[in-house]
């Protein structure tokens, strides 16, 4: 299975670089390289092993069907797009804002060759559950 994440977030005035990198890597150990359009932001670039605290920090929050929502309604052709609330990653815990926030987000892509492997990553990540506990977890 060929998957590559993309991780992104802005570094605004009010921020600093290592608080920003340290929400990043708190949910995803990448290493990450400042990019500047205009906005400084940070940017880091990693396969399926980069998902796995992730895959973990869902559990340990409980929020796996809120989680298979947003993965499920985001899928584009065979790639998952979402965000993750920056200040709450900051703390080690995982939140998908509504909607952009004020102080930007953590922008996260992660791709595929096709959609069957999509489907199957958020059946790893984030499968169906019964009364907030999973039916069958599948190893990738």
């Amino acid at each position: 299975m060929n998957v590559t994440i993309r991780v992104s977030a802005l570094i605004y005035p009010t921020e600093t670089e290592e608080k920003v990198r340290k929400a990043i890597t708190n949910i995803f150990p990448l290493d990450l390289s400042p990019r500047d359009f205009g906005t400084p932001q940070l940017y880091g670039e990693g396969g399926i092993e980069n998902l796995r605290k992730l895959h973990m920090l869902l559990r340990e929050f409980r929020i796996l069907d809120a989680a298979r929502r947003i993965f499920t309604n985001s899928i584009e052709a065979n790639t998952i797009w979402f965000s993750l609330n920056k200040q709450v990653a900051f703390a080690g815990k995982v939140n998908f804002p509504a909607s952009e926030e004020n102080l930007g987000s953590i922008n996260v892509e992660i791709s595929s060759d096709n959609t069957e492997d999509i489907l199957k990553i958020i059946d790893w990540l984030a499968p169906e559950t019964v009364e907030g506990e999973p039916i069958m977890e599948i190893e990738l």
